[in-house]
């Protein structure tokens, strides 16, 4: 938080000195890494007018992609499973019957059934990233897409954090990872909404005129130091608390958190995602989460992260894809439908997937287990070619035999809606060596 070393003098209100620095502690995540650091760190960066944006869905658990983007109704009973395929907007294209909605978008969407290199861990980290965890790992690890685009970009907005997590916290707690900041360190780490950081959004009763002419007080306090400053520090503190208090004195983002602000109508179009089902130490189903993040994007993130619902079906795999897949349907089509209607959607990627499949052949408690060698994905919105199916699996949706795309090309993908070019654009890791974002191209079929 921002606070300076010193005696903690007290102002004749009965704060203190200290007190009255700490009065915007808002935490960028692990290590007390500030406000007024964060701001100090970006600096060194270049800034970007433009606002391309991503909204990343971590489906947590591994989602079943043979029961979701490629049903397989030519497999035999014990893999073919309870669903049936139903048309689309988009030629030739099916998806699962519990996706109505999702069906008369695909137009704008596009599904890949054929994603490879998953890893196979419980962990959304892949997603996150496209890398595993232990890549580059003694120098910090893998910066997640947020933290990246956190780097190379700054804020759209100074009192709106560029990497917005919303991911609700699990009991699987890899479950509920917004993303880690790895070598670029915790300035570019995502924030997040029901962390630390969140108590202090408000002036807790402390209005905007006595925070101005507490910050007045303080400017005077101050001014014999800065006279004598002949390293320029004083100043330099003076600039980056300056964005650091215009994140308290901007309601942005706390309104973007606060959906009592929204048309009542269109929350209701999300849905609210209950009751919660099949939730067990993972993610509960919140709706509201994509409606938020809708809302986070428009007042200026980047990147919103979130974790809906919880996928690991070892048994109840078609209760529980009834369950999640109705209500991703819903609050997933209107996300797609508001960013439309918004002019917003040719500059907000959504991506939909998890951290592997499942396997083909059900097991004895009609649930599927655990399959790294294939799983899926969904796409819409950031200028893609929609209406598209792209590769497939198998009879039996065991292994990719058409166009089998890798993780780290959808993060790729990512990237170039953003208008980065993965190809040229490289961070300096701890050591000074360049790493590039990922190892992959972009999908051609997509771009």
């Amino acid at each position: 938080m921002l606070s300076i070393d010193g005696k903690a003098s007290r102002f004749c209100d009965g704060i203190t000195r200290r007190g009255f620095l700490k009065i915007g502690g808002l935490s960028f995540g692990a290590g007390g890494f500030t406000l007024a650091d964060l701001y100090r760190a970006e600096a060194a960066t270049g800034q970007s007018n433009s606002h391309k944006s991503v909204i990343n869905i971590f489906l947590a658990g591994g989602p079943p992609h043979q029961d979701m983007w490629e049903i397989k109704t030519d497999a035999p009973s014990e893999i073919r499973g309870e669903f049936r395929p139903i048309k689309t907007n988009a030629s030739g294209v099916e998806i699962c019957e519990v996706f109505p909605r999702l069906a008369g978008l695909m137009d704008k969407s596009a599904v890949i059934r054929s994603v490879v290199g998953c890893h196979g861990g419980h962990e959304g980290f892949q997603c996150m990233t496209g890398w595993g965890q232990n890549d580059l790992k003694s120098v910090g690890g893998r910066p997640a897409i947020g933290s990246a685009v956190s780097k190379l970009f700054g804020p759209v907005d100074p009192s709106v954090p560029p990497y917005v997590g919303l991911a609700q916290p699990t009991s699987h707690k890899p479950w509920s990872d917004s993303g880690s900041p790895g070598f670029l360190g915790s300035a570019h780490a995502p924030f997040k909404p029901d962390g630390p950081g969140m108590q202090n959004m408000t002036l807790n009763g402390i209005t905007l005129d006595r925070l101005s002419d507490r910050r007045k007080l303080l400017g005077k306090l101050d001014s014999m130091r800065r006279e004598i400053d002949i390293t320029g520090a004083m100043a330099g503190m003076d600039s980056f608390g300056q964005r650091a208090l215009d994140v308290l004195t901007s309601s942005k983002l706390v309104d973007a958190l606060d959906l009592s602000k929204e048309d009542p109508r269109l929350v209701e179009r999300y849905g609210d995602g209950k009751p919660y089902k099949y939730q067990y130490d993972g993610a509960p189903t919140c709706n509201e989460q994509l409606l938020i993040a809708r809302r986070l994007i428009e007042a200026g993130a980047r990147c919103v992260s979130l974790s809906y619902g919880r996928w690991d079906s070892h048994s109840q795999n078609f209760d529980m894809v009834r369950d999640h897949g109705s209500k991703l349907d819903q609050c997933l089509s209107a996300l797609i439908e508001d960013l439309d209607v918004r002019g917003m959607l040719d500059d907000v990627t959504i991506v939909v997937w998890g951290e592997f499949g499942r396997t083909p052949k059900i097991n004895a408690n009609a649930g599927r287990d655990h399959w790294n060698k294939v799983s899926g994905a969904f796409l819409a919105g950031g200028g893609i070619r929609g209406g598209q199916a792209i590769g497939a699996t198998n009879r039996l949706g065991e292994e990719a035999v058409e166009r089998p795309v890798h993780m780290q090309e959808i993060v790729a993908t990512l990237y170039h809606n953003l208008g980065i070019d993965t190809a040229a654009v490289t961070l300096p890791d701890p050591t000074g060596r360049p790493q590039f974002l990922v190892d992959h191209a972009p999908i051609a079929e997509l771009i």
